[in-house]
């Protein structure tokens, strides 16, 4: 297998685009991630994408993006994988280029939700699991997470505030990011005090709507060498993995087997042991899934994430930044660009690129991205040199 880098991002501001549609947001980020790099050509392109044709009434987003660009004739197509399909999408053009199918790919992610109404948005949620056993019961993904968060409480017998506290780094980190849907701070009384959406969640502890797109390119050793090896990131491992859709047919609903899987893989693939990722952008629809992820990957023990957290150990300037942009919950969650985004924001810190939000040293990093409430992870690893 080719080694497979990764050179030029393109980041949309992740917000409620109500006068742009789909086609100028994954225009936007692929000029943004093509337009200072010396290549002759893209031998294709993977687009990331879940709901174009429930909210846009638009299929056919790879021939869209090729005559957009001006690139009409090279292969183009769409990946779905839940809200994890910006990162399947990556999957795929990585494995093209490290079996030496391609020299080149150019991998974009993109959703426009704000186009539904709500009853839209939560519809198109609950496909995310099995909707014959839970959609058509009006049980949704939002009040799975809840009984998920509930039962990690009771198990471990911790207070609801060592949960909701992961929100008010995210939006810590959120506020120095120029593309972060919501650039302000939160206290964790301000987490406690909004309004319940399914008990024991709050409306501070979920996601919103949000419209981005973000792109990123790709390319093979060889294309390296005629392009330039500056500012060039290594996609060490891209790996995923798949559990039972709904949390609660698995043996334990509190560990998600397909992320510690994915990881796992991923750092046998890169050659590489845990104490060597030194940044993680992880799955936080909801923050429940923080610590759950955090758990399954061994960075913190069961039901201890929460401690980890008071003792600093996941700020932005602690032993293990996360989200260092704000995460799901404060950068934003168009869901079929959120893989994307977190993939270019590891380019972004390991390139010394990320501004207010750089973390000093790092030189390797890991992107956790869920499909559902872990039905799906994929890992991918990103590393200088």
């Amino acid at each position: 297998m080719t080694q497979v880098f990764a050179k030029g991002v393109g980041l949309v501001k992740v917000e409620e685009h109500w006068d742009k549609n789909i086609e100028y947001l994954m225009t936007k980020a692929a000029i943004e991630a093509l337009k200072e790099l010396r290549i002759e050509k893209i031998d294709a392109i993977y687009i990331g994408n879940v709901g174009a044709e429930t909210l846009q009434y638009q299929s056919q987003l790879g021939a869209l993006a090729a005559e957009q660009l001006g690139l009409i004739g090279i292969p183009s197509i769409r990946v779905e994988s839940a809200d994890s399909s910006g990162a399947a999408a990556l999957r795929e053009a990585y494995m093209a280029i490290a079996s030496g199918i391609l020299k080149t790919a150019l991998v974009i992610g993109v959703e426009k939700l704000s186009d539904g109404l709500p009853e839209e948005f939560v519809s198109l949620t609950s496909m995310f699991d099995k909707y014959e056993y839970t959609g058509y019961q009006g049980l949704t993904q939002t009040s799975l997470a809840a009984l998920l968060y509930q039962h990690y409480l009771v198990r471990y017998e911790i207070p609801q505030d060592y949960v909701a506290q992961f929100p008010v780094i995210m939006h810590e980190n959120a506020s120095t990011a120029p593309h972060a849907q919501y650039q302000f701070k939160i206290s964790i009384d301000n987490v406690m005090n909004s309004p319940i959406v399914s008990e024991p969640l709050r409306r501070l502890e979920c996601t919103a709507v949000a419209d981005g797109a973000a792109a990123i390119v790709l390319c093979s050793r060889d294309a390296l060498e005629k392009i330039g090896r500056d500012g060039a990131v290594e996609v060490a491992a891209v790996s995923m993995s798949t559990d039972f859709v709904s949390p609660f047919d698995r043996e334990d609903p509190l560990k998600l087997g397909a992320v510690s899987l994915a990881f796992n893989d991923s750092l046998t693939r890169a050659k590489m042991t845990r104490k060597e990722i030194k940044i993680i952008e992880l799955h936080d629809s909801y923050s429940i899934l923080a610590p759950l992820i955090l758990e399954s990957l061994g960075f913190s023990q069961e039901g201890k994430a929460g401690i980890d957290v008071k003792k600093g150990k996941y700020s932005l300037s602690g032993e293990l930044p996360i989200n260092t942009f704000g995460g799901l919950k404060a950068r934003g969650h168009p869901f079929g660009a959120t893989g994307v985004y977190q993939v270019a924001e590891l380019y972004l810190q390991l390139t010394g690129l990320a501004g207010k939000n750089q973390v000093d040293g790092a030189k390797a990093g890991l992107a956790i991205s869920l499909g559902g409430l872990g039905s799906t992870a994929i890992s991918t690893i990103m590393r200088t040199g």
